[in-house]
């Protein structure tokens, strides 16, 4: 688990440098990158995602469910309690942290449970309430979503992150979803990322546009 004011951010080599990577300043590793560079950066993120999702898909079933729930334990730490609150949660997708099991437990306390869902494409996501037993259909990415509304705001939002840098940016699947979603929010609410221990990297060379988590939340 890591905040804003943790550690710097470690120096990784990484297991296939795109040929670019020089294209990139050094001067600016941990800081905003310009957006003249962009074309650059996104070249690097998506050969970046490619590599942390293939890793996290060939890792055995039994050694994700283990830290899926060591996530959870952390969670409960991190977020404390949950009684009144909404707090986001995800469908797990493509060797994703799965924290459905986790979410039932938060009913249990007393909170309440949302799912994101993707509206259209360059749209905010919407959140709707969720509790286990509702009716879900298929939403973008084949992925399962609240099948009627309402939508509402949740008091935490937990984001799966395919990277992480160690000033909590979260390198996602490239959509601008949720940094889109917590730009036009009335109120911010507590964001939480979660992931691997292993996805940490040196830097997502963070845009503008890009808005870190308050807290990363990991197997470690």
């Amino acid at each position: 688990m890591s905040d804003q004011k943790g550690a710097p951010p470690e120096t990784r080599e990484y297991a296939s440098p795109p040929c670019f990577m020089h294209e990139l300043e050094p001067g600016y590793r941990t800081d905003t990158a310009p957006m003249d560079a962009w074309p650059d950066v996104a070249r690097w993120r998506k050969a970046e995602r490619a590599r942390l999702i293939d890793e996290r898909l060939l890792a055995d079933p039994d050694e994700r469910k283990a830290r899926s729930e060591r996530i959870a334990a952390e969670l409960d730490l991190a977020i404390g309690k949950v009684s009144g609150h909404t707090v986001s949660v995800y469908w797990p997708f493509r060797g994703e942290p799965d924290l459905r099991n986790w979410a039932v437990r938060v009913i249990g306390r007393g909170g309440r449970i949302a799912l994101p869902v993707v509206i259209k494409k360059a749209w905010p996501l919407e959140f709707r309430a969720w509790p286990p037993g509702d009716p879900l259909e298929r939403g973008v990415w084949n992925i399962l979503v609240p099948a009627n509304g309402p939508a509402i705001l949740p008091d935490v939002v937990i984001a799966p992150v395919v990277g992480f840098d160690g000033a909590n940016y979260r390198l996602g699947y490239g959509g601008g979803f949720f940094d889109r979603t917590l730009a036009a929010m009335p109120k911010r609410p507590l964001v939480v990322g979660v992931g691997y221990a292993g996805s940490r990297i040196a830097t997502i060379y963070p845009q503008p546009h890009d808005i870190p988590m308050d807290i990363i939340v990991t197997d470690e």
